[in-house]
């Protein structure tokens, strides 16, 4: 029996998954450990960015589209290189570019109330990466009543979970020493992003199932 195709390109993603977590944990964790010593919190704290921009910067030139996962990423950057330009202790530089993660949460609550939610355009871009042979399928069901509730049910509890996490990884950034925090701040963030991810698997089982159940009656 061949897969579903949805499927086999989560599993295609898992590699690439692996990759990410180690630009985005590891190695800035890592450039900021051996830098600090010589050179100061600030110069370590900028250097850290060097690995998930390079990436980001790499998986745009790749794809050669700027969809929604390359704006928001981009969105990012373009924060934390204003909030350096800004200026201030290392200390306030972490906390306003955690901070960011409150508006681009936002963005999602706001969408959940528009035609087109946040997360149509990150599943649309997920099909065009990894299953492009199953994005058809996804544009012409998204507008059907009942997905396009459940997208906007999703970009809803995205939105929430973005929010509280960058409030929360702010309020630990001016609080806690910084080398605890660069450690444990990718956990936190990553953590809130899996669980919520989890979440919104569940979630779309259960609507299927439903879906399913009330197709047979």
């Amino acid at each position: 029996m061949s897969d579903d195709p949805a499927r086999a390109g989560r599993r295609r993603a898992l590699p690439k998954l692996a990759v990410e977590l180690s630009v985005n944990i590891v190695l800035p964790w890592l450039v900021y450990t051996l830098l600090n010593p010589h050179y100061g919190d600030f110069v370590g704290l900028v250097a850290s960015a060097a690995p998930p921009t390079l990436w980001s910067l790499y998986e745009l030139l790749r794809f050669r589209v700027l969809d929604a996962l390359s704006v928001l990423v981009l969105a990012g950057i373009a924060l934390s290189l204003l909030a350096v330009g800004l200026g201030g202790s290392p200390r306030m530089l972490m906390v306003r570019e955690n901070f960011l993660s409150v508006p681009i949460g936002l963005i999602f609550l706001a969408s959940a109330a528009t035609r087109r939610p946040v997360i149509y355009y990150l599943a649309s871009a997920f099909y065009a990466r990894n299953a492009p042979e199953a994005r058809i399928g996804f544009e012409q069901s998204w507008q059907t009543p009942n997905v396009l509730r459940t997208l906007r049910i999703m970009s809803a509890v995205w939105g929430a979970g973005l929010a509280a996490q960058g409030a929360l990884l702010a309020m630990f950034a001016l609080t806690w020493p910084i080398g605890r925090f660069l450690i444990v701040s990718p956990i936190i963030g990553y953590g809130t992003v899996a669980a919520i991810g989890l979440w919104t698997y569940w979630y779309r089982q259960r609507v299927r199932a439903t879906a399913a159940a009330a197709s047979r009656r």
